[in-house]
């Protein structure tokens, strides 16, 4: 008697360690293996089956046996022990498979098997089965079956965690598809809005006839090319030019005929910008000495005044940028050294 407490004892110890590890089960091949070694061990079986309903069959899913059973096959539930035991929600104890009619013997005989206890997982709409098997005639007592439907009790509680577990990382991962989505939608409307407002600022500061800077985007411009010159120390040069025709406005409008010269006489980095009619200003660094730069000018315009058969002037006021000037002493300065030299004066005209 003495011996059967202890036994008895071993066996709720071991049902309890199965009850803990099917609570940190995440998915059902961990709740199959923890189940198999435990139903074996709790009643000193040769085998024990993990069963699984699938619709109107029985699904073998998992065993631990001293020889093969039929992992992995599929019976229908009226034909099948396990399907007996869940259609009718109790254990079924045979003590000899060969007695009893429940039982398929052509899938028996094959096997080992000579007595069973198969035990429903849940009591209500049960979802599969534990299976334990012997070799020999034995009838299982009642703590056996009692320790058997505590083990199945304790699956069916973590199947449903299980599911409910995957449910959740189904949920968190549709969620994290639809922020991802969201993140991307708004980066794109984001992006989308930047490039608007570039195109916008763009818009905002070009002239429309030539596709210079107009007078904002040529402050804005300038600014950080005279500061970026400072910081090389590289000479800046403003120019504040007029063209003028002398032939009534024959031929190429004045203000593509500036913009024109101007994009071949100064390098890409050069700030190029017209004001109005046919009034623009360029900011250059680094340039060449100021009277060469003017003779250049004057001389590309005399070319193009053959070649286009117009009569084309231009005035130019020139100013050389000196440490600590800053952007708007620079364009009083060429402004006044325009007036200075007077509309239509010797020495003005190309």
């Amino acid at each position: 008697m003495e011996g059967s407490a202890v036994s008895y004892e071993r066996n709720l110890e071991c049902l309890v360690r199965a009850i803990q590890e099917l609570s940190l089960a995440r998915d059902l091949d961990r709740i199959a293996e923890i189940v198999r070694s435990a139903a074996r061990e709790l009643v000193g079986a040769d085998g024990a089956t993990f069963v699984l309903r699938d619709g109107d069959l029985c699904f073998y899913k998992d065993e631990d046996a001293i020889s093969p059973l039929w992992k992995g096959l599929r019976f229908p539930m009226e034909t099948c022990i396990s399907g007996w035991a869940m259609l009718n929600r109790e254990p079924a104890v045979i003590e000899d498979i060969y007695c009893d009619p429940r039982i398929p013997h052509d899938a028996y005989r094959p096997t080992f098997v000579q007595s069973l206890v198969m035990v429903p997982i849940r009591s209500l709409a049960p979802v599969g089965a534990i299976g334990t098997y012997w070799a020999t005639g034995r009838r299982a007592d009642e703590r056996e079956v009692g320790l058997l439907q505590a083990l199945a009790d304790s699956t069916s509680v973590a199947m449903d965690s299980v599911q409910l577990y995957n449910e959740l990382e189904q949920r968190v991962a549709a969620r994290t598809q639809e922020l991802a989505a969201a993140n991307r939608l708004l980066y794109d409307e984001a992006c989308e809005r930047e490039q608007v407002e570039q195109e916008i600022q763009r818009f905002a500061m070009t002239d429309e006839l030539t596709g210079l800077d107009n007078r904002l985007g040529f402050l804005h411009r300038a600014a950080e090319a005279l500061e970026a010159a400072r910081q090389r120390n590289s000479p800046c040069l403003l120019l504040y030019l007029v063209l003028e025709s002398t032939n009534g406005g024959q031929g190429e409008s004045l203000p593509l005929a500036a913009a024109r010269l101007l994009r071949t006489q100064f390098r890409r980095g050069d700030v190029l910008a017209r004001l109005g009619g046919a009034e623009f200003l360029v900011l250059t660094s680094g340039h060449e000495d100021p009277d060469a730069l003017v003779q250049r000018l004057r001389a590309s315009l005399g070319a193009h005044n053959r070649a286009a058969q117009q009569g084309l002037t231009l005035r130019i006021g020139l100013a050389e940028a000196n440490p600590g000037q800053n952007l708007e002493q620079l364009l009083l300065e060429a402004d006044n050294a325009l007036r200075r030299r007077g509309q239509g004066r010797a020495g003005d005209s190309a």
